[in-house]
């Protein structure tokens, strides 16, 4: 395993808060037929962004973080926990917004409901935060662009320019149906269903291979990985395919399991792995983090373990 130390990682992305309410149920409302849960314990955990950085400190890289967050309860939350976690938190404030919350809502060890709160960032906040990443961008190793489709990845198109200038490789977590603006990033992490949203439904891995292939040439990318759940996940490159089968013996929750991978593979990679290992490395990460319960990262000890 290459070492994965003194990494230095540049997240920039859409930062979350991921609240948890776990406790019994018992009955059923007498107001709607809807389980009651008695919350017995609240717990709230790094999400989005912010859980790609945890993800990644814990393997030992040292991360900084760029994102915006409301002037709020929620924001400060964040901060602090970011602050535990030993991650250089650059957290523009936009009082006009709500820090992106998202609540579960967890009885006898499964998810009944989740609940978002969640508002676009101003341009202006925006603006700053591109002035702070042109700044920091030199000090990294390697950049991750993590997107939610939260509106904090607006200029997205000039940092992936800004880093390449300056000779970093760029890796991205896309959303949405429009991959245009990952346009000359090195790589892309889409899961299944995000793929099929841009390159539409394949019918045999023939067909995948071709579709993916195509968007990697489109893109100008120097690979794509594909996270394929229960099939594992598949590496494009110009000269090879990849493939990584599935590892993970119990599936107890797949939330926040692409942060881990996207995480896993940055540091890899700026730690000088090749591509097989790196992809190897994110497989193992991800098999184990499924296993877990929640937003939920790997630590350098667990993946020595299963290596």
């Amino acid at each position: 395993m290459p070492k994965l130390a003194n990494v230095r990682l540049l997240v920039v992305g859409d930062v979350m808060l991921d609240r948890y309410w776990f406790g019994d149920v018992s009955r059923i409302s007498p107001e709607a037929p809807v389980p009651v849960v008695k919350v017995e314990k609240v717990d709230e955990r790094l999400g989005g962004a912010a859980n790609v950085a945890r993800n990644a400190a814990a393997l030992g890289a040292r991360v900084s973080l760029l994102s915006v967050v409301g002037d709020d309860d929620a924001g400060r939350a964040l901060e602090q926990l970011l602050a535990r976690d030993g991650i250089d938190a650059a957290l523009q404030v936009d009082a006009t917004i709500n820090t992106t919350v998202k609540l579960r809502v967890i009885g006898r060890q499964q998810q009944l409901l989740r609940i978002d709160f969640e508002t676009p960032p101003a341009r202006e906040i925006l603006q700053a935060k591109l002035a702070e990443f042109e700044a920091r961008v030199s000090r990294c190793d390697v950049v991750l662009l993590s997107d939610y489709g939260k509106g904090g990845l607006l200029h997205i198109a000039e940092m992936i320019r800004l880093a390449r200038r300056a000779g970093k490789p760029i890796l991205v977590d896309p959303k949405g149906d429009d991959y245009s603006r990952y346009a000359g990033a090195t790589v892309i992490t889409p899961n299944r269903s995000e793929l099929r949203e841009v390159v539409g439904q394949w019918t045999s891995e023939t067909d995948l291979h071709q579709r993916a292939e195509a968007l990697r040439r489109q893109l100008g990318l120097e690979a794509l990985l594909v996270t394929r759940s229960e099939e594992g996940m598949t590496l494009f490159r110009s000269d090879a395919v990849h493939h990584q089968p599935a590892l993970a013996r119990e599936v107890y929750d797949v939330s926040g399991a692409g942060d881990t991978v996207i995480a896993t593979l940055a540091i890899a990679r700026a730690a000088g792995g090749e591509w097989e290992q790196a992809t190897q490395l994110a497989n193992l990460a991800a098999g184990i983090v499924v296993g877990k319960l929640g937003t939920a990262v790997v630590s350098r000890e667990e993946l020595h373990a299963v290596l």
